[in-house]
């Protein structure tokens, strides 16, 4: 029986070996990128089963906000890095202070409380500083809080933060430096 194609053959389909070639190689990378996430997924897993912490977060630059007659020294969580690892394995915060992340994009950025033992209160927030919605979220849980629209920005503080100062959807928090400067771009 002869083959109606020979791998490297000429004809009509000569272009199929390339083709082939790039199939392998794009499903090489998407396994390869896929084992790569589920080793990172069992290594960390590991290491929490197996008792060992994930290290904290380091300090980040901070910036004051205002909120009302309150000042916030909030650390900047403003690339994927930081963002990502945002108040982890942080025993506690400071009075009046707090993360404020920043995305480069409106969207529905949502959050949970993985590896975090502070139980922290977060506020979402339009790009001129209104708080879009506040959200409770308990220690080392795994369920998304999310703002109501799309959203820059998101600032945590420790639970409870905002209502004992009376702070709800619709107030509005002031750093001239960001809160504005999105709008205006």
């Amino acid at each position: 029986m002869t083959p109606l194609l020979e791998l490297g053959s000429p004809g009509p389909h000569r272009d199929c070996n390339a083709a082939t070639r790039v199939h392998a190689v794009f499903a090489t990378f998407v396994l390869a990128t896929l084992l790569f996430a589920c080793s990172s997924t069992i290594r960390h897993a590991n290491a929490q089963s197996s008792g060992e912490r994930v290290a904290p977060n380091p300090r980040l630059e901070q910036i004051d906000i205002k909120a009302g007659m309150h000042l916030i020294k909030a650390e900047v969580a403003a690339d994927g890095p930081t963002r990502s690892k945002g108040l982890m394995m942080r025993e506690r915060l400071g009075a009046n202070e707090g993360m404020l992340f920043i995305f480069p994009d409106k969207a529905g950025h949502c959050f949970w409380m993985r590896n975090t033992l502070v139980a922290l209160s977060i506020a979402f927030l339009d790009d001129d500083g209104t708080i879009t919605n506040i959200e409770d979220m308990k220690p080392q849980t795994e369920d998304s809080h999310c703002p109501v629209r799309a959203v820059r920005y998101a600032l945590e503080m420790e639970q409870g933060w905002f209502a004992r100062r009376g702070l709800k959807a619709g107030a509005r928090l002031v750093q001239p430096q960001l809160f504005g400067a999105a709008a205006r771009n």
